[in-house]
């Protein structure tokens, strides 16, 4: 069990707080935490790193609706990439949300204006289709995609516009003193470096295409729209910085036998009425292989059997779901002249006329048993 702080606890807002107030939050943290106003304080450091990885998480929508279902543990990535992150990391990737390249100018004199901020290259997004067997039990999978890396022969040079810091500062005058605020550098978008010499076929980024193997592990019990992240196994930045992530869209195969509902696997079985009528044992399909049952005598179409345990792992831990298995009394449309007259003699045999018990369960009665 992840011994993390809850994101939200962290910014100081509720679940339903809209971008702004998680924004306007993590500044108001990030400002009381900031190393420059804490000089050596290895705990506000902490907390001022703890703030960071909330925020990165809380203001992506994709991240933030998995952090909401799958809390730290999310599926298929190892968590999120919080733990990994360093101050050049921070300062880099969250500077623009106070207004300026370095998010700190303002407050501290420019102590933060030093560092160079970092691009990120762009994500990927992928479909990803799995079988039911391989949705059931996980599966890792090598799957061929395109990348933009950083072409070798590039040459980078410090930008001459803002000193390779990716910032340019401006300073007014005005009736209150001197007002200084820093921008995002035009000349090079705020990478601090421009491209020096570049070979041929290499794009103004310094980047090129490249088909990449990448070993993605699906954990059991993922479903149709899922969307799982690998973080840093995007495009790359131009210049170094940091790199996108890989989003792999799950999509589902349907089985020809058996249907999903949730995490419960139904089936529908078709049984003649002299097996229903005197009882029987059949095979029938189950993940991975067959499994056997017993009809009991007797039994009414409409029935449901549940092997309990034999349907899908929960993607949270919760237990598996069960195999319902859905029973329908086949009737024959045509009959012939010998098997019409054996009937008709038994039409008025009492034990064949309807006679439902309190133990035979209408249809909406057994809905209510399924979903209760």
């Amino acid at each position: 069990m992840s011994t993390k702080r809850d994101y939200y606890e962290i910014l100081g807002v509720g679940k339903n707080a809209t971008p702004e107030e998680i924004k306007k939050a993590y500044r108001k943290v990030a400002i009381q935490y900031h190393p420059d106003k804490n000089p050596g304080n290895k705990e506000a450091e902490e907390k001022f790193k703890e703030a960071a990885e909330a925020y990165e998480v809380l203001s992506d929508n994709e991240k933030r609706a998995q952090y909401d279902r799958f809390g730290h543990q999310r599926p298929g990535a190892g968590g999120f990439r919080g733990q990994d992150m360093n101050m050049e990391d921070i300062f880099s990737q969250f500077g623009d949300i106070f207004g300026g390249g370095s998010p700190f100018d303002s407050f501290f004199g420019g102590g933060g204006g030093s560092r160079t901020r970092q691009r990120k290259g762009s994500n990927l997004r992928i479909k990803l289709k799995l079988s039911l067997e391989e949705i059931a039990n996980g599966v890792e999978k090598k799957i061929k995609v395109n990348r933009l890396i950083r072409a070798e022969g590039v040459t980078f040079k410090n930008c001459t516009n803002c000193g390779g810091t990716g910032q340019v500062r401006k300073v007014v005058n005005t009736m209150l003193g001197q007002m200084v605020s820093t921008t995002t550098c035009p000349a090079c978008n705020g990478a601090g470096q421009l491209i020096d010499k570049r070979p041929p076929g290499v794009d103004s980024s310094g980047l090129v295409s490249k088909e990449d193997v990448i070993t993605v592990k699906i954990p059991a019990g993922v479903s149709e729209g899922m969307q799982l992240s690998m973080s840093g196994k995007g495009n790359e930045a131009p210049g170094g910085g940091i790199p996108g992530d890989l989003l792999i869209l799950v999509e589902e195969t349907e089985d020809k036998e058996l249907k999903r509902n949730g995490n419960d696997l139904i089936y529908d079985l078709h049984i003649s009425f002299i097996d229903a009528a005197l009882g029987t044992t059949v095979e029938v399909p189950a993940v991975g292989g067959k499994a056997r049952i017993k009809v009991e005598p007797g039994t009414q179409s409409g029935k449901i059997l549940r092997l309990r345990g034999k349907g899908l792992k929960d993607i949270n831990g919760y237990g598996s779901g069960d195999q319902l298995i859905y029973i329908n009394v086949w009737t024959p449309k045509k009959l012939t002249a010998e098997e019409k007259a054996k009937l008709e003699s038994l039409r008025s045999s009492t034990n064949f006329q309807p006679h439902p018990d309190s133990t035979d369960k209408g249809f909406f009665d057994r809905m209510k048993e399924y979903f209760g």
